[in-house]
């Protein structure tokens, strides 16, 4: 009877079963939140897009490559089903709506989208690489959505023809909106997209209304770059070895020319008392840090840089920085003893250089305002370029090429 047992356990699951399994899992932790989004991820079958892969890789809750440029980074990919199923929970798709799609991929999300709007609504998916979109299109044919139309074209450029959209939704990492989003999408419509500004990525859920955005959800979130769009994001060496670096905006006056060898000046460490756990998420100390304070960015450190002691964030190529013409802070953890969940680490920071110990204190000060409510979200607003935002206050404005965010609490 055991080695039956142990036989039947062996038998692999079919893709059906695996189809369901999956989204089980989704659904346990919120997402795919609404019966629309829950009943098309249980009747779009995933294998058929991914076919590369196994059955239980198609259905896991993982990224599949799906293509590499010739320097062998990812330039085209399947993303995890719980963050595709977020977003479709943030576009609030319902049936009979029109739907721009940037980022073709594999053509799963459009068949997921395609699902919900139904046979009354429409979706146009878009990508600048002619190979992605017709791999998709035989796919999308073959298995009962012909009727979603895939176009050849550049993101940024987005499809006029059977504009305004009721909405849009962005499968790939945009540093900018372009103002054919603006253009292109009705009035009233929402706008999903994973949009970076001071090093970090969010998945933001936009409200538009009168010729401008306003954030109402925001998830930390991770995707392929936007090929064609111009990006304002830059790579400056902190360190006289070139290991450690920081990723700024273009409208950050921080640069190399300054800051190389800052790392070698004597640091100042500062601890806010606030704790986090293991597996804890530390994302809306960053976030924060991007609606109040300027220098807000990112530290990126080679495993050389921690090996020789040069610096300690928490996470070598993705740490919470501040920064300004001299001088350097970065997050950084100590153990404090054991909790329910496991280790504690104490938050804290290290600075560098003139101002280091004042930019160590701010991002202390951070982390306790972040302390007092860690689920805080700032909302952002946004609108293009040279127009204004016609909110009181004093939020922090990030300037870019097409358009303008503006954080406040």
């Amino acid at each position: 009877m055991a080695e039956q047992g142990v036989a039947e356990e062996n038998v692999p699951m079919s893709s059906a079963q695996a189809r369901q399994l999956l989204v089980d899992r989704i659904r346990s932790v919120g997402y795919a939140g609404t019966d629309a989004v829950e009943q098309a991820m249980r009747k779009v079958e995933r294998h058929v897009f991914v076919p590369a892969v196994s059955i239980a890789e198609a259905y896991a809750d993982d990224v599949v490559i799906t293509k590499r440029d010739r320097d062998g980074a990812v330039s085209s990919s399947a993303s995890m089903p719980s963050l595709m199923a977020l977003m479709l929970d943030q576009l609030d798709i319902r049936p009979g709506m029109k739907v721009l799609e940037v980022g073709t991929g594999t053509g799963y999300n459009a068949a997921l989208l395609a699902t919900v709007v139904g046979d009354h609504g429409a979706v146009t998916s878009i990508d600048i690489d002619e190979k992605v979109v017709s791999g998709a299109r035989v796919v999308l044919d073959n298995n009962g959505f012909a009727h979603v139309r895939t176009v050849a074209a550049d993101g940024a450029i987005g499809q006029p023809d059977g504009a305004p959209y009721d909405r849009i939704i962005a499968t790939v990492g945009a540093w900018d909106i372009p103002r054919s989003w603006y253009s292109q999408l009705a009035d009233g419509g929402k706008l999903v997209v994973p949009l970076r500004w001071r090093g970090q990525s969010w998945s933001v859920g936009f409200d538009y209304l009168d010729g401008q955005l306003r954030s109402y959800s925001a998830v930390s979130c991770g995707f392929v770059p936007m090929i064609g769009q111009e990006d304002g994001e830059r790579t400056e060496i902190i360190s006289s070895d070139g290991f450690v670096q920081l990723v700024v905006d273009a409208d950050q006056a921080i640069t190399s020319e300054s800051l190389v060898g800052v790392l070698d000046q004597e640091g100042v460490e500062r601890w806010s008392k606030a704790t986090i756990g293991g597996g804890d998420s530390f994302d809306g100390i960053w976030l924060r840090m991007s609606a109040t304070d300027p220098g807000c960015c990112r530290l990126s450190a080679a495993p050389e840089a921690i090996q020789q002691g040069l610096c300690r964030p928490v996470i070598a190529h993705r740490d919470p920085a501040l920064a300004d013409a001299t001088s350097v802070a970065y997050l950084t953890v100590r153990p404090r003893g054991s909790g329910p969940g496991g280790p504690q680490f104490e938050l804290g920071a290290i600075g560098h250089g003139p101002s280091g110990d004042d930019l160590a204190q701010r991002l202390c000060a951070a982390i306790s305002a972040w302390d007092l409510d860690r689920t805080a979200i700032p909302t952002v607003v946004a609108g293009p370029t040279g127009s204004h935002s016609g909110e009181r206050g004093s939020g922090m404005r990030i300037e870019k090429t097409s358009t303008w965010l503006e954080l406040f609490f």
